[in-house]
Protein backbone atom coordinates (compact mmCIF):
# COMPACT_ATOMS: atom_id res chain seq x y z
CA UNK A 1 0.00 0.00 0.00
CA UNK A 2 1.32 3.42 -0.90
CA UNK A 3 0.02 6.66 0.54
CA UNK A 4 0.05 10.36 -0.13
CA UNK A 5 -1.55 13.45 1.30
CA UNK A 6 -3.76 16.00 -0.42
CA UNK A 7 -3.78 19.36 1.37
CA UNK A 8 -6.97 20.60 -0.29
CA UNK A 9 -9.11 23.07 1.55
CA UNK A 10 -12.51 24.44 0.76
CA UNK A 11 -15.50 22.60 -0.61
CA UNK A 12 -18.39 21.45 1.49
CA UNK A 13 -17.16 18.92 4.06
CA UNK A 14 -19.12 15.79 4.77
CA UNK A 15 -19.90 17.23 8.15
CA UNK A 16 -22.00 19.96 6.54
CA UNK A 17 -25.23 19.78 8.42
CA UNK A 18 -23.49 17.40 10.83
CA UNK A 19 -24.32 19.57 13.81
CA UNK A 20 -28.04 19.26 13.24
CA UNK A 21 -27.83 15.62 12.21
CA UNK A 22 -25.75 14.63 15.20
CA UNK A 23 -27.97 16.48 17.66
CA UNK A 24 -31.13 15.04 16.21
CA UNK A 25 -29.88 11.49 15.89
CA UNK A 26 -28.78 11.72 19.51
CA UNK A 27 -32.25 12.92 20.39
CA UNK A 28 -33.74 10.08 18.35
CA UNK A 29 -31.70 7.58 20.29
CA UNK A 30 -32.81 9.19 23.50
CA UNK A 31 -36.42 8.73 22.47
CA UNK A 32 -35.84 5.02 22.28
CA UNK A 33 -34.40 4.99 25.78
CA UNK A 34 -37.43 6.53 27.43
CA UNK A 35 -39.34 4.01 29.53
CA UNK A 36 -42.54 3.01 27.73
CA UNK A 37 -45.87 3.68 29.39
CA UNK A 38 -47.23 0.44 28.01
CA UNK A 39 -46.31 -2.22 25.49
CA UNK A 40 -48.96 -3.40 23.06
CA UNK A 41 -49.26 -5.16 19.73
CA UNK A 42 -50.05 -2.95 16.78
CA UNK A 43 -53.77 -2.52 16.38
CA UNK A 44 -55.00 -3.00 12.79
CA UNK A 45 -57.11 0.15 12.77
CA UNK A 46 -54.09 2.35 13.53
CA UNK A 47 -52.10 1.37 10.43
CA UNK A 48 -53.36 1.87 6.92
CA UNK A 49 -51.65 0.76 3.72
CA UNK A 50 -51.98 1.31 0.00
CA UNK A 51 -52.68 -1.60 -2.30
CA UNK A 52 -49.79 -4.11 -2.57
CA UNK A 53 -47.48 -3.79 -5.55
CA UNK A 54 -44.89 -6.22 -6.95
CA UNK A 55 -41.47 -5.77 -5.36
CA UNK A 56 -37.94 -7.16 -5.58
CA UNK A 57 -34.43 -5.77 -5.30
CA UNK A 58 -33.95 -6.25 -9.03
CA UNK A 59 -37.13 -4.27 -9.75
CA UNK A 60 -35.98 -1.42 -7.50
CA UNK A 61 -32.54 -1.41 -9.12
CA UNK A 62 -34.18 -1.21 -12.54
CA UNK A 63 -36.28 1.69 -11.32
CA UNK A 64 -33.13 3.50 -10.15
CA UNK A 65 -31.46 2.80 -13.50
CA UNK A 66 -34.41 4.33 -15.37
CA UNK A 67 -34.44 7.32 -13.03
CA UNK A 68 -30.78 7.98 -13.86
CA UNK A 69 -31.72 8.28 -17.52
CA UNK A 70 -34.16 11.08 -16.71
CA UNK A 71 -33.48 14.67 -15.70
CA UNK A 72 -33.24 15.28 -11.96
CA UNK A 73 -36.20 17.17 -10.51
CA UNK A 74 -35.13 19.23 -7.47
CA UNK A 75 -37.31 18.69 -4.42
CA UNK A 76 -38.98 21.44 -2.45
CA UNK A 77 -40.46 20.84 1.00
CA UNK A 78 -44.15 21.32 1.65
CA UNK A 79 -45.01 23.96 4.24
CA UNK A 80 -41.38 24.86 5.01
CA UNK A 81 -42.42 27.67 7.35
CA UNK A 82 -44.36 25.29 9.56
CA UNK A 83 -41.63 22.64 9.39
CA UNK A 84 -39.10 25.26 10.45
CA UNK A 85 -41.12 25.81 13.62
CA UNK A 86 -40.51 22.18 14.62
CA UNK A 87 -37.10 22.84 16.13
CA UNK A 88 -35.07 20.62 18.45
CA UNK A 89 -37.43 21.05 21.41
CA UNK A 90 -40.65 20.71 19.42
CA UNK A 91 -39.36 17.67 17.52
CA UNK A 92 -38.33 15.89 20.71
CA UNK A 93 -41.88 16.18 22.04
CA UNK A 94 -43.39 14.34 19.04
CA UNK A 95 -43.40 10.61 19.78
CA UNK A 96 -44.51 7.73 17.63
CA UNK A 97 -47.30 5.76 19.30
CA UNK A 98 -46.05 2.55 20.86
CA UNK A 99 -49.25 0.72 20.03
CA UNK A 100 -48.67 1.51 16.33
CA UNK A 101 -45.30 -0.24 16.25
CA UNK A 102 -44.73 -2.27 13.09
CA UNK A 103 -44.11 -5.87 14.17
CA UNK A 104 -41.69 -7.26 11.58
CA UNK A 105 -39.86 -10.57 11.41
CA UNK A 106 -42.23 -12.19 13.88
CA UNK A 107 -41.67 -9.41 16.38
CA UNK A 108 -37.87 -9.74 16.22
CA UNK A 109 -37.57 -6.30 14.59
CA UNK A 110 -40.17 -3.80 15.83
CA UNK A 111 -40.09 -0.59 13.77
CA UNK A 112 -41.16 2.94 14.76
CA UNK A 113 -41.15 6.09 12.67
CA UNK A 114 -39.82 9.64 12.88
CA UNK A 115 -41.78 12.82 12.21
CA UNK A 116 -40.70 15.61 9.87
CA UNK A 117 -39.25 18.81 11.30
CA UNK A 118 -36.87 21.72 10.74
CA UNK A 119 -33.85 19.56 9.97
CA UNK A 120 -35.67 16.76 8.10
CA UNK A 121 -38.15 18.39 5.72
CA UNK A 122 -38.39 15.81 2.92
CA UNK A 123 -40.74 12.84 3.45
CA UNK A 124 -39.77 9.23 2.79
CA UNK A 125 -41.95 6.34 1.73
CA UNK A 126 -42.25 3.44 4.20
CA UNK A 127 -43.13 0.14 2.50
CA UNK A 128 -43.68 -3.21 4.24
CA UNK A 129 -42.52 -6.19 2.18
CA UNK A 130 -44.43 -9.46 2.22
CA UNK A 131 -42.94 -12.05 -0.11
CA UNK A 132 -42.92 -10.58 -3.62
CA UNK A 133 -45.15 -7.59 -2.86
CA UNK A 134 -44.86 -4.40 -0.82
CA UNK A 135 -47.50 -2.12 0.70
CA UNK A 136 -46.83 1.54 1.43
CA UNK A 137 -47.77 2.75 4.89
CA UNK A 138 -50.04 5.79 4.78
CA UNK A 139 -49.01 8.71 6.97
CA UNK A 140 -51.54 9.72 9.60
CA UNK A 141 -50.82 12.35 12.27
CA UNK A 142 -52.77 10.18 14.70
CA UNK A 143 -49.82 7.75 14.64
CA UNK A 144 -47.90 10.33 16.68
CA UNK A 145 -48.43 11.71 20.15
CA UNK A 146 -47.84 15.45 20.09
CA UNK A 147 -48.64 18.35 22.43
CA UNK A 148 -51.79 20.35 21.76
CA UNK A 149 -49.69 23.40 20.79
CA UNK A 150 -47.22 21.49 18.56
CA UNK A 151 -46.55 23.22 15.21
CA UNK A 152 -46.88 19.76 13.62
CA UNK A 153 -50.65 19.99 14.06
CA UNK A 154 -50.69 22.70 11.37
CA UNK A 155 -49.19 20.40 8.72
CA UNK A 156 -51.27 18.63 6.05
CA UNK A 157 -52.59 15.24 7.12
CA UNK A 158 -50.60 13.55 4.34
CA UNK A 159 -47.24 15.26 4.98
CA UNK A 160 -45.30 11.97 5.37
CA UNK A 161 -42.65 10.38 7.57
CA UNK A 162 -39.04 11.53 8.08
CA UNK A 163 -37.38 8.17 8.75
CA UNK A 164 -37.48 5.08 10.92
CA UNK A 165 -35.75 3.16 13.66
CA UNK A 166 -35.58 -0.51 14.62
CA UNK A 167 -36.29 -1.28 18.26
CA UNK A 168 -34.90 -3.96 20.51
CA UNK A 169 -37.16 -6.94 21.08
CA UNK A 170 -38.35 -5.48 24.39
CA UNK A 171 -39.02 -2.15 22.61
CA UNK A 172 -37.29 -0.15 25.34
CA UNK A 173 -34.51 1.14 23.09
CA UNK A 174 -33.56 1.27 19.41
CA UNK A 175 -30.43 -0.13 17.77
CA UNK A 176 -30.73 1.03 14.14
CA UNK A 177 -31.84 4.44 12.84
CA UNK A 178 -32.38 6.04 9.41
CA UNK A 179 -32.93 9.78 9.56
CA UNK A 180 -31.63 12.22 6.95
CA UNK A 181 -29.94 11.92 3.54
CA UNK A 182 -28.54 8.41 2.94
CA UNK A 183 -27.12 8.05 6.46
CA UNK A 184 -27.79 5.22 8.90
CA UNK A 185 -26.47 4.35 12.34
CA UNK A 186 -26.44 1.37 14.67
CA UNK A 187 -25.76 1.27 18.39
CA UNK A 188 -23.74 -1.89 17.76
CA UNK A 189 -22.59 -4.47 20.24
CA UNK A 190 -22.50 -2.18 23.30
CA UNK A 191 -25.81 -0.41 22.57
CA UNK A 192 -24.43 3.11 22.27
CA UNK A 193 -24.78 5.20 19.11
CA UNK A 194 -21.66 6.78 17.64
CA UNK A 195 -20.42 6.98 14.06
CA UNK A 196 -22.60 6.72 10.94
CA UNK A 197 -22.47 4.84 7.66
CA UNK A 198 -23.70 6.15 4.31
CA UNK A 199 -24.78 4.59 1.04
CA UNK A 200 -22.33 6.67 -0.99
CA UNK A 201 -20.25 9.87 -0.65
CA UNK A 202 -20.01 12.24 -3.62
CA UNK A 203 -17.21 14.81 -3.96
CA UNK A 204 -16.11 14.90 -0.32
CA UNK A 205 -13.53 17.65 0.32
CA UNK A 206 -13.49 18.78 -3.29
CA UNK A 207 -13.42 22.41 -4.52
CA UNK A 208 -17.10 22.04 -5.47
CA UNK A 209 -19.84 21.49 -2.86
CA UNK A 210 -20.40 17.96 -1.68
CA UNK A 211 -23.57 16.27 -2.91
CA UNK A 212 -25.74 14.42 -0.39
CA UNK A 213 -27.95 11.75 -1.98
CA UNK A 214 -30.97 10.78 0.07
CA UNK A 215 -33.02 7.66 0.62
CA UNK A 216 -36.49 8.47 -0.70
CA UNK A 217 -38.15 5.11 0.05
CA UNK A 218 -37.56 2.27 2.51
CA UNK A 219 -38.77 -1.29 1.90
CA UNK A 220 -38.65 -3.31 5.12
CA UNK A 221 -39.46 -6.93 5.80
CA UNK A 222 -38.22 -10.20 7.29
CA UNK A 223 -35.01 -11.53 5.81
CA UNK A 224 -35.09 -14.56 3.53
CA UNK A 225 -31.46 -15.36 4.41
CA UNK A 226 -30.75 -17.92 7.16
CA UNK A 227 -29.12 -16.23 10.15
CA UNK A 228 -30.46 -12.78 9.28
CA UNK A 229 -33.53 -11.10 10.82
CA UNK A 230 -34.41 -8.09 8.73
CA UNK A 231 -33.94 -6.80 5.19
CA UNK A 232 -34.09 -3.07 4.45
CA UNK A 233 -33.93 -1.94 0.83
CA UNK A 234 -33.67 1.75 -0.03
CA UNK A 235 -34.27 3.77 -3.17
CA UNK A 236 -31.71 6.58 -3.47
CA UNK A 237 -31.79 9.76 -5.53
CA UNK A 238 -29.69 12.88 -6.05
CA UNK A 239 -28.72 15.33 -8.76
CA UNK A 240 -25.98 13.12 -10.21
CA UNK A 241 -26.66 9.61 -8.89
CA UNK A 242 -29.48 7.16 -8.20
CA UNK A 243 -29.33 3.77 -6.58
CA UNK A 244 -30.85 0.74 -4.88
CA UNK A 245 -29.26 -0.19 -1.56
CA UNK A 246 -30.12 -3.43 0.27
CA UNK A 247 -29.06 -4.48 3.77
CA UNK A 248 -29.60 -7.99 5.18
CA UNK A 249 -29.26 -7.47 8.94
CA UNK A 250 -28.90 -9.37 12.20
CA UNK A 251 -28.20 -8.17 15.74
CA UNK A 252 -26.68 -10.97 17.77
CA UNK A 253 -24.11 -9.16 19.87
CA UNK A 254 -22.44 -7.28 17.00
CA UNK A 255 -24.74 -5.90 14.31
CA UNK A 256 -23.90 -7.42 10.93
CA UNK A 257 -25.19 -6.05 7.60
CA UNK A 258 -24.68 -7.77 4.26
CA UNK A 259 -24.92 -4.95 1.71
CA UNK A 260 -25.74 -5.17 -1.99
CA UNK A 261 -25.80 -1.86 -3.87
CA UNK A 262 -26.41 -0.71 -7.41
CA UNK A 263 -25.57 2.90 -8.23
CA UNK A 264 -26.28 4.71 -11.51
CA UNK A 265 -24.53 7.92 -12.54
CA UNK A 266 -26.62 10.66 -14.13
CA UNK A 267 -23.42 12.54 -14.95
CA UNK A 268 -19.67 12.31 -14.70
CA UNK A 269 -18.53 12.50 -11.05
CA UNK A 270 -14.98 13.35 -9.98
CA UNK A 271 -14.94 11.50 -6.65
CA UNK A 272 -17.34 8.72 -5.62
CA UNK A 273 -16.68 7.32 -2.15
CA UNK A 274 -17.97 3.77 -1.70
CA UNK A 275 -18.85 2.15 1.64
CA UNK A 276 -18.33 5.49 3.42
CA UNK A 277 -18.12 5.88 7.19
CA UNK A 278 -18.54 9.21 8.99
CA UNK A 279 -17.34 9.84 12.53
CA UNK A 280 -16.19 12.42 15.09
CA UNK A 281 -12.68 12.93 16.43
CA UNK A 282 -11.97 15.95 18.64
CA UNK A 283 -8.90 14.86 20.60
CA UNK A 284 -7.29 11.84 22.30
CA UNK A 285 -4.17 11.11 24.34
CA UNK A 286 -2.19 12.01 21.20
CA UNK A 287 -3.05 15.71 21.14
CA UNK A 288 -4.93 16.48 24.36
CA UNK A 289 -2.80 19.56 25.28
CA UNK A 290 -4.44 21.46 22.42
CA UNK A 291 -7.94 21.12 23.84
CA UNK A 292 -9.76 22.95 26.61
CA UNK A 293 -12.29 20.32 27.72
CA UNK A 294 -11.87 18.65 31.09
CA UNK A 295 -12.28 15.09 29.79
CA UNK A 296 -9.13 13.10 28.90
CA UNK A 297 -10.41 12.13 25.42
CA UNK A 298 -13.43 12.92 23.23
CA UNK A 299 -14.03 10.91 20.06
CA UNK A 300 -16.34 8.39 18.41
CA UNK A 301 -13.37 6.78 16.65
CA UNK A 302 -9.64 7.05 17.26
CA UNK A 303 -8.16 5.43 14.18
CA UNK A 304 -8.51 3.99 10.69
CA UNK A 305 -7.65 0.28 10.46
CA UNK A 306 -6.77 -1.24 7.09
CA UNK A 307 -6.10 -4.76 5.87
CA UNK A 308 -4.48 -4.52 2.45
CA UNK A 309 -4.87 -6.87 -0.47
CA UNK A 310 -1.27 -7.96 0.13
CA UNK A 311 -2.11 -8.85 3.74
CA UNK A 312 -0.49 -5.93 5.57
CA UNK A 313 -2.29 -4.69 8.70
CA UNK A 314 -2.19 -0.92 9.15
CA UNK A 315 -3.29 1.49 11.88
CA UNK A 316 -3.60 5.20 11.18
CA UNK A 317 -4.42 7.32 14.28
CA UNK A 318 -6.84 10.15 13.55
CA UNK A 319 -5.98 13.85 13.58
CA UNK A 320 -7.93 17.05 14.14
CA UNK A 321 -6.00 19.25 11.68
CA UNK A 322 -5.99 23.01 11.23
CA UNK A 323 -7.35 22.65 7.67
CA UNK A 324 -9.12 19.94 5.68
CA UNK A 325 -6.71 17.08 4.95
CA UNK A 326 -7.30 14.17 2.57
CA UNK A 327 -4.96 11.17 2.86
CA UNK A 328 -5.02 8.47 0.19
CA UNK A 329 -3.85 4.87 0.68
CA UNK A 330 -3.45 3.04 -2.65
CA UNK A 331 -4.36 -0.65 -2.73
CA UNK A 332 -5.68 -3.47 -4.87
CA UNK A 333 -8.54 -5.70 -3.71
CA UNK A 334 -8.39 -4.62 -0.04
CA UNK A 335 -9.51 -7.19 2.50
CA UNK A 336 -11.14 -4.54 4.67
CA UNK A 337 -11.01 -1.19 6.44
CA UNK A 338 -12.87 0.55 9.21
CA UNK A 339 -13.06 3.38 11.71
CA UNK A 340 -12.29 1.90 15.10
CA UNK A 341 -12.78 2.90 18.71
CA UNK A 342 -9.88 1.12 20.45
CA UNK A 343 -9.81 2.99 23.76
CA UNK A 344 -12.43 1.07 25.75
CA UNK A 345 -11.86 1.99 29.40
CA UNK A 346 -14.27 4.45 31.03
CA UNK A 347 -11.22 6.17 32.51
CA UNK A 348 -10.10 7.08 28.96
CA UNK A 349 -13.04 9.50 28.75
CA UNK A 350 -14.61 9.97 32.22
CA UNK A 351 -17.90 10.68 30.43
CA UNK A 352 -20.95 9.18 32.13
CA UNK A 353 -23.37 11.05 29.87
CA UNK A 354 -22.63 9.86 26.33
CA UNK A 355 -20.23 6.97 27.10
CA UNK A 356 -17.60 7.28 24.40
CA UNK A 357 -16.06 4.05 25.71
CA UNK A 358 -19.10 2.17 24.34
CA UNK A 359 -19.21 3.71 20.85
CA UNK A 360 -19.12 1.03 18.10
CA UNK A 361 -16.32 0.34 15.68
CA UNK A 362 -17.42 -0.33 12.09
CA UNK A 363 -15.54 -2.67 9.77
CA UNK A 364 -16.06 -2.83 5.98
CA UNK A 365 -15.34 -6.20 4.38
CA UNK A 366 -15.57 -6.46 0.56
CA UNK A 367 -17.27 -9.60 -0.69
CA UNK A 368 -15.52 -9.60 -4.05
CA UNK A 369 -12.45 -8.00 -5.54
CA UNK A 370 -12.80 -4.24 -5.71
CA UNK A 371 -9.83 -3.87 -8.05
CA UNK A 372 -7.37 -1.01 -7.83
CA UNK A 373 -8.15 2.19 -5.99
CA UNK A 374 -7.63 4.07 -2.74
CA UNK A 375 -8.91 4.13 0.78
CA UNK A 376 -9.30 7.84 1.44
CA UNK A 377 -9.39 9.44 4.87
CA UNK A 378 -10.74 12.99 5.14
CA UNK A 379 -10.04 14.89 8.38
CA UNK A 380 -11.87 18.18 8.94
CA UNK A 381 -11.07 20.72 11.68
CA UNK A 382 -13.47 20.85 14.61
CA UNK A 383 -13.55 22.70 17.92
CA UNK A 384 -16.33 20.67 19.51
CA UNK A 385 -17.74 17.14 19.71
CA UNK A 386 -21.03 18.02 17.97
CA UNK A 387 -19.52 17.93 14.48
CA UNK A 388 -18.86 14.84 12.36
CA UNK A 389 -15.41 15.66 10.98
CA UNK A 390 -13.99 12.30 9.86
CA UNK A 391 -14.85 10.42 6.65
CA UNK A 392 -13.34 7.18 5.28
CA UNK A 393 -14.31 5.41 2.06
CA UNK A 394 -13.06 3.49 -0.99
CA UNK A 395 -12.46 5.22 -4.34
CA UNK A 396 -12.00 3.07 -7.43
CA UNK A 397 -9.34 3.95 -10.00
CA UNK A 398 -12.04 3.58 -12.63
CA UNK A 399 -13.56 7.00 -13.45
CA UNK A 400 -17.30 7.38 -12.95
CA UNK A 401 -18.86 8.41 -16.25
CA UNK A 402 -22.39 9.37 -17.18
CA UNK A 403 -24.62 6.29 -17.49
CA UNK A 404 -22.23 4.02 -15.57
CA UNK A 405 -23.51 1.33 -13.21
CA UNK A 406 -21.56 0.55 -10.02
CA UNK A 407 -22.36 -2.83 -8.45
CA UNK A 408 -21.00 -3.39 -4.96
CA UNK A 409 -21.29 -6.05 -2.25
CA UNK A 410 -19.73 -5.90 1.21
CA UNK A 411 -20.34 -6.61 4.88
CA UNK A 412 -20.59 -3.99 7.63
CA UNK A 413 -19.90 -5.12 11.20
CA UNK A 414 -20.79 -2.79 14.09
CA UNK A 415 -18.90 -4.24 17.03
CA UNK A 416 -16.72 -3.58 20.03
CA UNK A 417 -13.56 -4.83 18.33
CA UNK A 418 -12.37 -5.51 14.82
CA UNK A 419 -14.11 -8.75 13.72
CA UNK A 420 -10.92 -10.29 12.27
CA UNK A 421 -8.06 -9.06 14.49
CA UNK A 422 -4.47 -9.54 13.30
CA UNK A 423 -2.13 -12.04 14.91
CA UNK A 424 0.42 -9.25 15.23
CA UNK A 425 0.42 -6.74 18.07
CA UNK A 426 -1.78 -3.69 17.63
CA UNK A 427 -1.29 -0.02 18.42
CA UNK A 428 -2.82 0.94 21.76
CA UNK A 429 -1.62 4.55 22.11
CA UNK A 430 0.20 7.32 20.24
CA UNK A 431 1.71 10.21 22.24
CA UNK A 432 3.67 13.31 21.24
CA UNK A 433 5.92 15.54 23.33
CA UNK A 434 9.13 17.56 23.26
CA UNK A 435 12.17 15.83 21.88
CA UNK A 436 15.47 15.33 23.63
CA UNK A 437 16.21 13.90 27.07
CA UNK A 438 14.31 14.81 30.26
CA UNK A 439 16.40 16.96 32.60
CA UNK A 440 18.54 18.28 29.78
CA UNK A 441 18.01 21.33 27.52
CA UNK A 442 15.41 20.44 24.91
CA UNK A 443 16.46 20.92 21.27
CA UNK A 444 14.30 23.46 19.48
CA UNK A 445 12.03 22.11 16.74
CA UNK A 446 12.45 18.46 17.77
CA UNK A 447 9.54 16.27 18.86
CA UNK A 448 9.38 12.89 20.56
CA UNK A 449 6.78 10.31 19.52
CA UNK A 450 5.93 7.27 21.64
CA UNK A 451 3.82 4.42 20.27
CA UNK A 452 2.61 1.51 22.41
CA UNK A 453 1.89 -1.96 20.95
CA UNK A 454 0.16 -4.81 22.76
CA UNK A 455 -1.65 -8.08 22.15
CA UNK A 456 -0.89 -10.84 19.69
CA UNK A 457 2.78 -11.57 19.09
CA UNK A 458 3.82 -8.63 21.27
CA UNK A 459 1.97 -9.85 24.34
CA UNK A 460 3.78 -13.18 24.03
CA UNK A 461 7.27 -11.64 24.09
CA UNK A 462 9.42 -12.08 27.20
CA UNK A 463 10.35 -8.75 28.81
CA UNK A 464 14.01 -9.32 27.96
CA UNK A 465 13.40 -10.61 24.43
CA UNK A 466 16.44 -10.22 22.19
CA UNK A 467 16.56 -8.85 18.68
CA UNK A 468 13.41 -6.71 18.88
CA UNK A 469 13.84 -3.50 16.90
CA UNK A 470 11.79 -0.52 15.77
CA UNK A 471 11.70 0.19 12.04
CA UNK A 472 10.82 3.86 11.42
CA UNK A 473 10.75 5.89 8.21
CA UNK A 474 9.71 9.50 7.52
CA UNK A 475 8.73 11.27 4.28
CA UNK A 476 10.85 14.29 5.31
CA UNK A 477 12.85 15.54 8.28
CA UNK A 478 15.47 13.86 10.46
CA UNK A 479 14.88 10.83 12.71
CA UNK A 480 16.97 10.15 15.83
CA UNK A 481 16.92 8.30 19.17
CA UNK A 482 14.93 5.37 17.70
CA UNK A 483 14.34 2.81 20.47
CA UNK A 484 11.92 0.15 21.69
CA UNK A 485 11.54 -1.70 24.99
CA UNK A 486 9.12 -3.68 27.11
CA UNK A 487 6.85 -1.55 29.27
CA UNK A 488 7.34 -2.79 32.82
CA UNK A 489 3.61 -2.93 33.52
CA UNK A 490 1.49 -5.38 31.57
CA UNK A 491 2.57 -6.90 28.23
CA UNK A 492 2.97 -3.82 26.00
CA UNK A 493 6.12 -2.75 24.16
CA UNK A 494 6.89 0.89 23.51
CA UNK A 495 8.61 2.45 20.51
CA UNK A 496 10.06 5.96 20.82
CA UNK A 497 11.88 8.25 18.41
CA UNK A 498 12.61 11.93 17.81
CA UNK A 499 11.61 13.75 14.63
CA UNK A 500 13.04 17.10 13.49
CA UNK A 501 10.83 18.31 10.60
CA UNK A 502 12.45 20.34 7.84
CA UNK A 503 9.70 22.92 7.53
CA UNK A 504 6.00 23.19 8.28
CA UNK A 505 4.58 20.66 5.80
CA UNK A 506 3.00 17.44 7.12
CA UNK A 507 5.34 14.50 7.65
CA UNK A 508 4.14 10.98 6.83
CA UNK A 509 5.58 8.52 9.34
CA UNK A 510 5.65 4.73 9.09
CA UNK A 511 6.81 2.30 11.78
CA UNK A 512 6.53 -1.23 13.17
CA UNK A 513 8.38 -3.64 15.46
CA UNK A 514 10.15 -6.71 14.19
CA UNK A 515 12.32 -9.51 15.51
CA UNK A 516 14.74 -10.67 12.88
CA UNK A 517 12.71 -11.01 9.70
CA UNK A 518 9.40 -11.42 11.55
CA UNK A 519 7.07 -8.40 11.89
CA UNK A 520 5.67 -8.36 15.43
CA UNK A 521 3.11 -5.59 14.99
CA UNK A 522 0.76 -3.98 12.57
CA UNK A 523 2.17 -1.02 10.67
CA UNK A 524 1.67 2.34 12.35
CA UNK A 525 1.11 5.22 9.93
CA UNK A 526 0.80 8.77 11.15
CA UNK A 527 0.52 12.21 9.62
CA UNK A 528 2.62 14.46 11.84
CA UNK A 529 1.61 18.13 11.60
CA UNK A 530 4.62 20.30 12.60
CA UNK A 531 2.76 23.61 12.51
CA UNK A 532 0.15 22.36 14.99
CA UNK A 533 2.77 20.92 17.35
CA UNK A 534 4.79 24.14 17.25
CA UNK A 535 1.66 26.05 18.26
CA UNK A 536 1.27 23.72 21.26
CA UNK A 537 4.85 24.33 22.36
CA UNK A 538 4.45 28.11 22.06
CA UNK A 539 1.35 27.99 24.24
Amino acid sequence: MSYDTDHRTGGTPSAAGGLSRRRFLAAAAALGLLPPTRRAMAEPDLLHFREPKPFSFEMLADRARRMAMEAYLPETPRDPKVLDEIDYTAHWKIKYREDATLKLAGGEAPVRLFHLGRYFQFPVGIHVVDGETARQLIYDPDLFEMPADSPARKLPRDIGFAGMRVMARDEKSDWLAFLGAAYFRSSGELDQYGLSARAVAIDVAMPTPEEFPRFTDYYIGPSQTPGRDLTITCLMNSRRMTGAFRMDIVKDGPVVMDVDARFYARDKIARVGLAPLTSMYWYSETDRPRRVDWRPEVHDSDGLAMWTGAGERIWRPLNNPASVMTSSFSDSDPKGFGLMQRDRAFSDYQDDGVFYDKRPSVWVEPKEGWGRGEIQLVEIPTDDEIHDNIVAYWVSNRPVEKGQEIALSYRLTWSKDQPNPPAAGTVTATRIGQGGVPGQPRPEGVFKIAVDFDGGLVAGLPREAKGVEAVVTASRGTLSKVDCYSVKVGTAWRMTFDIAPDGHDPVDLRAFLRQGDTPLTETWLYQFLPRSEEAVNRS
